[in-house]
């Protein structure tokens, strides 16, 4: 079995919110992390905060571009050699009317939140292949309830749900684990919120953080598939 230590995670919109959260986590118990983010500078910036650079590196990807997600891969793998766990957080939301929602954010929420996560693990199915890696993806409980002013949202992250649970059928096969998260409210900085005491009652990034490292603790021979977590209290 590869010992932690020689393991490499890539995390795709890490520089804040959830995706940081999860790369502190497995800095924390040995794993080497790679995060993205559209900014390289951002990216390499909030990695050497978090670790030095046979710890963890920064990358550029916008998720929207498949080449780039190609070529993030190719550069963790220079890097580190090699690629074990693939963890597709990039997202974007955008909340209003049907009415009011415009062709722009409709594609902005689709291209990003959807086929940005097909175009992570398309990516990255070499390096799992090889290495009987792991894919994560981070949804969200609006891919299974629906609610006002979030039309496309919930159309991308349903899309995200069915897109990652039918990907784990056909990758099984390959001894590569599939596994979709599904948060409720986190104090993040999605959609431009900034977390705060108020947010104190939510379900924190690091919460998220140690669920990812539980699960890449499991035995291989059993695979949590669907995840919901929420917080204990509504307020």
């Amino acid at each position: 079995m590869i010992k932690v230590e020689s393991k490499v995670v890539y995390i795709t919109g890490g520089t804040k919110g959830i995706g940081k959260g999860i790369a502190e986590a497995l800095l924390k118990v040995g794993y080497k992390v790679a995060i993205s983010g559209r900014s390289l500078e951002d990216a390499q910036q909030v990695a050497r905060e978090l670790g030095t650079s046979n710890q963890i590196i920064g990358v550029a990807s916008n998720v929207t571009q498949y080449t780039d997600e190609v070529d993030a891969v190719a550069n963790i793998v220079a890097h580190f050699g090699r690629l074990d766990v693939v963890i597709a957080n990039a997202g974007v939301g955008i909340f209003a009317s049907i009415e009011d929602l415009s062709l722009e954010d409709w594609n902005a929420m689709i291209d990003t939140n959807l086929t940005g996560a097909f175009h992570t693990l398309k990516a990255s199915i070499p390096q799992l292949k090889q290495n009987k890696g792991y894919y994560i993806s981070v949804a969200s409980l609006a891919g299974i309830n629906f609610f006002a002013t979030a039309s496309g949202y919930n159309a991308s992250k349903f899309g995200v749900v069915g897109f990652t649970q039918a990907a784990m059928l056909d990758l099984r096969e390959y001894d590569i684990k599939v596994t979709t998260i599904l948060p409720g409210s986190v104090a993040s900085n999605f959609n431009n919120h900034t977390p705060s005491e108020k947010d104190s009652w939510k379900i924190q990034p690091e919460d998220i953080g140690e669920l990812v490292v539980d699960l890449l603790k499991m035995n291989p021979r059993s695979l949590p598939s669907k995840i919901e977590i929420r917080p204990s209290k509504t307020s």
